[in-house]
């Protein structure tokens, strides 16, 4: 394989966990492959007469927690001076990201292969694309009006609550029928019925964990971190004090994963988060999907590597 050249987009090197952080796996399987890696965040992308520029680092890693990166100063460079773009910016997905993904665009539409599709990030929102699959949800419906959701509560006894754009457990709430602040948390929630919410029914089975499952290139890996909610805690993601523990799918965590796989890789969605709890899907997870070391550390799988693979594989077909 010929010597490639990989850009990540993502938040500042300097501020990512090295014992947890996936795009560090990411760029240790670049590096250990022999391939030129580049970083830079959002606000280096830049157009000139509807070309798009970079404002890049040459970057090298290491396995050493003392020093794990080395920066070179910042060059300019074509988004074709690059073979491959890996979208690893985390959210918030507001409108700075929003602009990045058109940005992106630029650079795929010059012939660089993109990771994500920036078109796919953009219209696969991470609670709304798993609607597509609803028959593998809980009972679920979006909206901003109280009325719905009030009535939903009541139906169904016992409920998740969440905006449309959150991550790491931000803004969830369990309301049940008999709640005495269902009106404050959706008023909060809806910014006084202005903004839809998802509304889900509440699935017992979040006390096994929160299960993400990782689909790469369209396959889908056979282990799974279940984060599992802290006493007194509904939520299981991490950030919010979960514990994350690699186990193997169930026959029917990954007959599911096995019917999401080809559709996310039609859209060039190619390294992707699944969240399952009960066997059920809550979230499709397509900007910056984490757990690979996680998973890797606990049974010894190279995801990463994989990943890279993979790429490798897509650019030699070309």
């Amino acid at each position: 394989m010929k010597k490639l050249n990989f850009l990540i987009v993502m938040d500042d090197i300097a501020t990512i966990n090295y014992k947890k952080d996936t795009s560090l796996a990411m760029m240790w399987a670049i590096a250990d492959k022999g391939h030129g890696l580049y970083t830079c965040g959002i606000h280096d992308l830049w157009l000139n007469l509807g070309q798009l520029h970079i404002d890049a680092q040459a970057t090298k890693v290491f396995k050493d927690p003392q020093k794990f990166y080395e920066l070179e100063p910042k060059t300019t460079h074509q988004a074709t001076d690059f073979d491959v773009i890996l979208m690893r910016k985390d959210p918030p997905f507001d409108m700075n990201f929003i602009y990045a993904t058109y940005l992106l665009d630029k650079a795929k539409d010059a012939g660089v292969l993109v990771v994500n599709d920036p078109s796919s990030i953009r219209d696969c929102n991470e609670k709304l694309f798993a609607t597509w699959f609803s028959e593998h949800m809980s009972p679920t419906i979006v909206t901003a009006k109280q009325s719905h959701i009030r009535a939903f509560i009541q139906e169904q006894g016992d409920v998740i609550v969440k905006p449309l754009d959150g991550m790491g457990g931000m803004g969830i709430f369990r309301l049940t029928a008999d709640s005495h602040n269902i009106g404050s948390t959706l008023e909060l929630l809806t910014q006084n019925q202005s903004l839809p919410i998802m509304a889900q029914g509440y699935l017992p089975a979040i006390k096994e964990g929160d299960k993400r499952v990782l689909i790469v290139g369209g396959q889908v890996v056979p282990y799974c971190l279940a984060r599992i909610p802290a006493d007194g805690e509904t939520r299981g993601n991490l950030a919010a004090g979960g514990r994350g523990v690699a186990m193997p799918l169930s026959d029917q965590e990954r007959a599911v994963a096995e019917q999401v796989a080809p559709i996310l890789l039609e859209k060039g969605l190619y390294f992707v988060g699944l969240d399952l709890i009960g066997a059920k899907i809550t979230e499709i997870n397509v900007t910056s999907p984490t757990c690979v070391r996680e998973i890797d550390d606990q049974f010894g799988t190279h995801i990463a590597v994989d990943f890279i693979e993979f790429i490798e594989t897509c650019l030699s077909a070309v």
